[in-house]
């Protein structure tokens, strides 16, 4: 469907402008297949007066609506962009998104819910990429939710930076799993590796990630432990 963005104009937010931009945010929301809010229109209106001051946001004005939109962003990350339902298919979000674009030239990653069939279409026709699905145990709905990205101009050069602070994590999540396995020996009654424990682990680790599955998870798990138990070894 065209659409014809003469009459909106994109700026800046200005400092008084929470409570305009809580209406929009609340009211796309409650129009969207999107878990309902856990905050009402007040405690999101003072939650962005605060973001106004240490964030980057940019407001879409329709002439015959004003405030009908909003974008915030902070480094790498696009936070909210939200379109009240009265300017829907008027161009308001691509605009909104083409202005985080330029920027966030480099790339940014958003959050999404996975209900929200419309707007991942939405995203996915913008030249977005989906990345990893969580279960939603670390947002406040406790719904599903998936990450996206922007790649940017050199989508290699953006995706394996992403990749590398996964890296340094898993690291450190590496050098904690090695400790704890070779601190765990002397209270063991045998030597002997323990399968359904080794089963028990990648079926546990299969919740947080699903696409590998638990024979592959297993076959980690095995890798890990062999690993960690020759490295302790080496130490005594």
């Amino acid at each position: 469907m065209p659409t014809d963005t003469s009459d909106l104009w994109l700026r800046p937010a200005e400092p008084g402008e929470a409570a305009a931009l809580a209406a929009v945010h609340v009211a796309a929301r409650r129009a969207a297949p999107m878990p309902d809010p856990v905050h009402g229109e007040a405690d999101v209106a003072r939650w962005l007066a605060a973001r106004l001051v240490t964030d980057e946001v940019w407001v879409a004005d329709l002439a015959d609506h004003g405030v009908v939109g909003y974008a915030r962003l902070t480094p790498g990350w696009l936070d909210d962009l939200y379109v009240a339902p009265v300017a829907a298919r008027r161009g308001v979000g691509g605009a909104l998104l083409d202005l985080v674009k330029a920027r966030e030239p480099d790339g940014f990653c958003l959050w999404v819910f996975a209900s929200n069939a419309p707007a991942r279409a939405f995203y996915a026709g913008h030249g977005l990429v989906e990345l990893e699905s969580t279960d939603g145990s670390a947002n406040e709905e406790g719904a599903p939710d998936v990450r996206l990205a922007w790649p940017g101009a050199e989508p290699l050069r953006f995706l394996r930076g992403l990749v590398d602070d996964v890296d340094a994590q898993l690291g450190d999540l590496l050098a904690r799993r090695a400790a704890l396995t070779r601190a765990i020996q002397p209270f063991k009654d045998t030597t002997r590796r323990d399968p359904g424990r080794e089963r028990a682990v990648a079926e546990a680790l299969a919740t947080r990630a699903p696409e590998l599955g638990v024979e592959r998870l297993e076959r980690i798990a095995h890798a890990i432990i062999t690993e960690s138990l020759d490295a302790a070894a080496e130490r005594t």
